[in-house]
């Protein structure tokens, strides 16, 4: 009896323990008074050292989304598009290397402005492939965004 009740309640405690190792976490945030509606042509900037093309992964989720994107290296301002995106991406080892965060920044092409954040984050017991993330934010940055200091 003792013996089924302590196994019942290892097991219990051990999903507890795994679940709290899983975080999955997608936002996308607004600037006051931005406007993504007027956005067709987007130069999506290369960040430094990414050896993983998500510069080209996002240029062809925004193709995909009916936007003209291009991109290449960091330009002096201001950039020929409607708006420009910069990323950050975070990798994490774990058996693989998977990426593990993504933000996005979409600027104003003439002045760097922010107009909206986006981020994507995943441990590993709920990671994306990087091509997962990079439609997750995408769609939540142009489809979803919640204005600056609403919540999420």
């Amino acid at each position: 009896m003792f013996g089924k009740f302590f196994s019942a309640l290892f097991v219990i405690c051990s999903l507890l323990v795994v679940q709290g190792c899983s975080v999955n976490r997608a936002t996308a945030t607004l600037a006051p008074g931005a406007d993504l509606d007027r956005i067709r042509n987007v130069y999506v900037v290369k960040e430094a050292g990414d050896d993983n093309s998500i510069d080209e992964l996002m240029k062809t989720q925004l193709t995909r989304m009916g936007y003209t994107a291009t991109n290449g290296p960091e330009l002096p301002l201001p950039y020929k598009a409607d708006a420009v995106l910069t990323y950050v991406d975070r990798w994490m080892w774990d058996i693989t290397m998977y990426m593990l965060e993504l933000t996005v920044h979409v600027r104003n092409p003439e002045t760097n402005a922010s107009l909206a954040v986006g981020n994507s984050y995943h441990t590993s017991l709920s990671r994306k492939s990087p091509v997962e993330m990079v439609e997750e934010v995408l769609n939540n940055i142009f489809k979803n965004p919640k204005p600056a200091g609403a919540s999420q």
